[in-house]
């Protein structure tokens, strides 16, 4: 069985920047892509710190992007269903937590080290350290009033979680 989250973090980035889509233009696209799969793999990780617990998700399935879809007011197209089977909403509401507060994200990037897999989320510049390009190219993807709907839904887990230092992190 596989300890991969690539599927969570690949949808859920996707729900993420068709939620919150980027500006016109590849370069915008490029630069909001590599935040939300940063904030999305950094909340996989927070979420899932185990092999054990990856092997958990795969073998029971995330939610799907259903409940996000309603409180968005999201229609997705018909064809647009595979995908959408692997996102998980609270690794959606964690990574729209990290993207709209990058303090929040160097916290979380701090407790991850202490997981099982914390060398996974390297490189999160963009999304600890953004640049003004990185906010313009993510201005909705970035703006807090705008996630908090969906930042909200489980905002209060990651603050506990982070509260300990990790100390939920295994």
């Amino acid at each position: 069985m596989s300890d991969d989250l690539t599927p969570v973090i690949a949808a859920s980035a996707r729900w993420l920047l068709a939620a919150y889509p980027a500006p016109a233009g590849a370069l915008n696209r490029a630069l909001a892509e590599a935040q939300a799969r940063q904030a999305a793999a950094l909340a996989a990780a927070l979420r899932y710190p185990t092999g054990l617990d990856v092997q958990l998700l795969h073998l029971l399935a995330p939610g799907g992007s259903h409940p996000l879809d309603w409180l968005t007011g999201c229609d997705p197209h018909p064809d647009d269903h595979a995908w959408r089977t692997w996102v998980d909403e609270t690794v959606v509401s964690w990574a729209a937590c990290l993207l709209a507060d990058p303090a929040l994200a160097t916290r979380a990037h701090q407790a991850l080290k202490k997981a099982e897999h914390g060398s996974e989320a390297v490189g999160l510049q963009r999304l600890t350290d953004p640049g003004d390009r990185d906010y313009e190219a993510a201005v909705l993807l970035r703006h807090p009033d705008l996630l908090e709907n969906v930042a909200g839904l489980h905002r209060h887990q990651l603050m506990e979680l982070l509260s300990g230092d990790g100390a939920g992190l295994r």
